[in-house]
């Protein structure tokens, strides 16, 4: 027992002087130096070593070894392109890592949805649980009066809490924010206030990653077991509802292949785009309730999964679904043709084909008799693929490149070259703007997109000078510099053109008042030599 606690003592100092290393190294990078952007990326990879260090078993064990590994990916992608999605999976994944040595494995998604549900919201409160906890066994240890040890863990939360709120109502209340700027306090100025602020928060992330807190009880999967009896569902039902799904979905499907290939004229006053642009997403919400339907009707073991009707009919119709998310995919496409492509629109085609594999996932569990769990990680895993992908491979570039390639303006075809589109692109659209001024273009219009691109091109210079690196920026400077041969152009005026790169209109004289009811307007005064 008294090893058992000085091996908790132990740790619980190695713990403290790693946090303490960790705030320290932000202190200089946020604080000192003021970098952001894809130094988060070079930080996220700082707290996994001092993950690793604190908690060998990361190491030793083989799953968490590997979800440290993707969570040093997604820390690269931070330092590559930081943005909320590499944020999102770099603290999914070391949050796994930290928790593994007390678990079995990686079992089921929902299972590790809930652990770390649980884990993300103890770890609000910081290494506060933990003082209080230690306090109290030095109190039972030593049966001594309360002292300063146990007073400082009780002050922590409500002295940090309130310095916190006093600060986000600062941020929102011009009136606190100026009573701040005046305060002069001997010793204590708004520069120290932030500074533990920021200490705070990176002790807070730290302490949460290096301490896991382990949910007592998690809900496992349901799987469907078929001897479960729901109302409404039978064998009768089942079958007579494939039947008139499968007649209404080949009136959809038939419809739409006859639209949207061509082969029949779309009715009067509708145009292709139209058309293309209301049904795509409602059609993956179909596929979607289509997918639910055979997973709660026709759960492995039920009475309706075992009647071969049945089976052959869910083929037909999950046929049909795949079918539909095609065409809802051509809808888009079609879409895209007629307008522009966007970061969203290449995001929902990314989306229906995870429908669709999912749509065949549903079916292979059917018919192979898989468990919910299965079919939960081989969709999550699909789903990672994707999102991973996704860090790494810049959309916003994709869509500028196609935009540009596919305009009227440049290859006679297509929709209308949309340079405010490109202009709020930032960064990502650079290169394919300078590709652009390239061209023969028409003097207007390569004038235009010299304005667009030099004022691109100054914000990322701008950018990346003020502390907010990314290797991708940097990346696309040098790129920029070389394309140029060195000459970027002259800065342009604040303010000086629009998003498209025209000047401004002209403002309108104002207009002079109108004379008051029953006062003379005075005759203009004449001078000598001017005609009376």
């Amino acid at each position: 027992m008294a090893f058992a606690s000085r091996r908790w003592r132990g740790a619980w100092t190695l713990k403290v002087v790693v946090v303490a290393g960790i705030v320290a190294l932000g202190d200089v990078l946020f604080f000192e130096l003021e970098l952001s952007g894809g130094t988060f990326g070079f930080y996220g990879l700082a707290l996994l070593m001092a993950l690793a260090l604190a908690q060998p078993a990361v190491l030793a064990q083989r799953p968490a070894a590997i979800a440290l590994g993707f969570a040093a990916v997604y820390a690269l992608a931070m330092a590559f392109s930081p943005g909320p999605l590499a944020w999102l999976l770099f603290w999914t994944a070391a949050g796994m890592a930290t928790l593994l040595p007390r678990t079995h494995g990686f079992d089921d998604g929902w299972r590790w949805f809930q652990r770390l549900a649980y884990h993300g919201l103890v770890a609000l409160a910081g290494p506060v649980p933990d003082l209080w906890r230690r306090a109290r066994a030095v109190k039972r240890r030593g049966h001594r009066r309360a002292g300063l040890r146990d007073v400082v863990p009780v002050l922590i939360l409500p002295l940090i809490g309130t310095a916190m709120f006093f600060w986000l109502f600062a941020a929102a209340n011009p009136v606190i924010e100026r009573w701040l700027a005046t305060l002069n306090a001997p010793g204590i100025d708004a520069t120290m206030v932030l500074r533990a602020l920021l200490w705070t928060v990176l002790t807070w992330f730290a302490w949460g990653l290096l301490r896991p807190h382990m949910a007592r009880r998690v809900f496992g999967t349901f799987d469907g077991d078929g001897s479960t009896s729901i109302p409404g569902i039978s064998p009768a039902s089942v079958l007579l509802s494939l039947v008139l799904f499968n007649a209404l979905f080949v009136v959809q499907n038939g419809m739409d292949a006859a639209w949207l290939w061509g082969l029949m004229p779309l009715p009067q006053g509708m145009t292709l785009a139209e058309y293309a642009h209301r049904g795509a997403y409602p059609l993956v919400v179909t596929a979607l309730l289509a997918a639910l339907f055979v997973l709660v009707a026709l759960r492995p073991g039920s009475a309706p999964a075992a009647i071969p009707a049945v089976r052959r009919l869910v083929m037909l119709w999950i046929a049909q679904n795949l079918f539909l998310v095609y065409n809802a995919a051509l809808r888009t496409v079609d879409y895209v043709e007629a307008f522009s492509l966007t970061v969203l629109r290449i995001s929902a085609l990314l989306w229906m084909g995870l429908v669709a594999l999912g749509l065949v996932l549903v079916l292979w569990r059917m018919l192979k008799g898989k468990r919910a769990a299965w079919l939960i990680n081989a969709n999550l895993a699909a789903a990672a693929a994707v999102l991973t992908m996704a860090c790494f491979v810049d959309l916003r570039t994709v869509a500028a490149r196609w935009n540009i390639a596919h305009a009227r303006e440049v290859d006679g075809d297509g929709a209308m070259l949309d340079l405010c589109y490109l202009d709020g692109l930032g960064g990502s659209a650079l290169l394919p703007l300078i590709e652009l001024e390239g061209q023969a273009l028409p003097a207007p219009l390569h004038d235009q997109v010299r304005h667009v691109r030099l004022a691109v091109h100054y914000r990322l210079i701008d950018q990346v000078a003020q502390g907010e690196w990314d290797w991708l920026s940097q990346r696309r400077l040098n790129a920029a510099e070389r394309m140029l041969g060195g000459k970027i152009g002259p800065r342009p005026a604040l303010g000086g053109m629009m998003c498209n790169g025209l000047p401004f209109p002209p403002q309108p004289a104002p207009l002079a008042p109108p004379p008051v009811e029953g006062q003379t307007v005075p005759a203009a005064k004449l001078t000598d030599g001017e005609d009376r």
